[in-house]
């Protein structure tokens, strides 16, 4: 991750806002998803104070839904006032885990987040199927200038989803 990137996770942030079900809008493509649409994580919270992590996504290939259970663990102790950081890992393997960072959280409403395990790891989540165009835009703009490759995104199908085609209006930027 860069040294940019690192800099901007997350310093305060509530982890019982931050549970539930989150869509994902798009991501650097991955082997653990591969395929795979109508992709969401659901967040709970464990007795011992760890975040169980279900992932889930449906494959067209086979016609079939592909689910993977892991566990997050925060990194860093709890801010004064009970808040985290938005440094975790994560495992789905066993003893193995990976990075969560969490780079850009909406605040206070947690609509959506912007989310990386490395440099080559990228998420864009929401709270709901879509997400507006201009926030998708500032999204992609702040991952590009952190240093992911945004022209390698994979935007996710989700389910109901409305295709909406750029009106008129938007106008190809001249460089």
């Amino acid at each position: 991750m860069s040294p940019l990137a690192e800099q901007t996770i997350v310093r305060s942030f509530d982890p019982a806002q931050y549970l539930g079900t989150w869509y994902e809008i798009a991501r650097l493509d991955n082997r653990f998803e591969k395929g795979l649409e109508q992709v969401t994580a659901n967040y709970t919270l464990q007795d011992d104070g760890s975040i169980k992590v279900v992932n889930r996504g449906f494959d067209p290939q086979k016609k079939d839904w592909s689910e993977a259970v892991g566990k997050a663990k925060f990194i860093d102790p709890a801010n004064a006032d009970g808040s985290r950081t938005g440094r975790l890992k994560v495992s789905f393997f066993g003893p193995f885990y990976g990075d969560y960072n969490i780079l850009i959280l909406d605040k206070p409403y947690y609509n959506y987040a912007l989310v990386s395990s490395g440099s080559e790891y990228l998420w864009i989540l929401s709270r709901t199927p879509q997400l507006t165009y201009p926030i998708k835009q500032h999204l992609i703009a702040k991952a590009k200038e952190l240093g992911f490759a945004t022209e390698k995104l994979l935007f996710i199908r989700q389910a109901n989803q409305a295709e909406y085609e750029s009106g008129r209006h938007v106008m190809p930027q001249q460089h």
